[in-house]
């Protein structure tokens, strides 16, 4: 059985439907050629040395964190997340990203990770997590709101090379 748990607003499930073959786990080295790999499926073209790049830049603090789903020894998917502090309202997490492989997509690999980025964010000290999802993403909106995210607001994004 799911549904909402009305105290702490996450989904709660029966242990049958909880399950997972897999290990959730913080990326390690070895992980970045895969992650660049579902990078590309999730529609942004990245390298190994791109992502290492990145997550090299993130090491030294402890507000980012990317968490992949491994099944059999490969990663099937991964979601980075961090603490977004700003003047206006209070520090929340945002998740940055989240892909599945869509050859282990419908199998509760996103919702462990979700699961598991909402465990840190709470860790954390955030009351609140959101993420950002292309306005074509219909699919993902309709799993974003079956794992309890609300559509809050829509907006342009606008951005400058530098």
């Amino acid at each position: 059985m799911t549904g909402i748990d009305k105290a702490s607003g996450s989904i709660a499930r029966d242990a049958t439907s909880a399950r997972f073959a897999g290990d959730i786990r913080g990326a390690q080295p070895q992980d970045y050629s895969r992650i660049a790999e579902l990078s590309r499926q999730l529609g942004y073209p990245s390298s190994a040395e791109e992502i290492a790049a990145r997550l090299e830049g993130m090491q030294h603090s402890s507000d980012h964190e990317v968490f992949v789903a491994a099944v059999d020894g490969e990663v099937a998917g991964w979601l980075g997340v961090y603490v977004c502090r700003m003047v206006e309202t209070e520090a929340r997490a945002e998740i940055s990203g989240l892909v599945v492989d869509e050859r282990f997509r419908s199998q509760r690999i996103g919702w462990h990770l979700l699961d598991r980025a909402e465990r840190w964010a709470r860790a954390k000290g955030c009351g609140v997590i959101g993420l950002r999802s292309n306005v074509i993403r219909d699919r993902a909106h309709a799993f974003y709101q079956r794992h309890g995210y609300n559509h809050v607001k829509t907006q342009k994004a606008f951005r400058k090379d530098l």
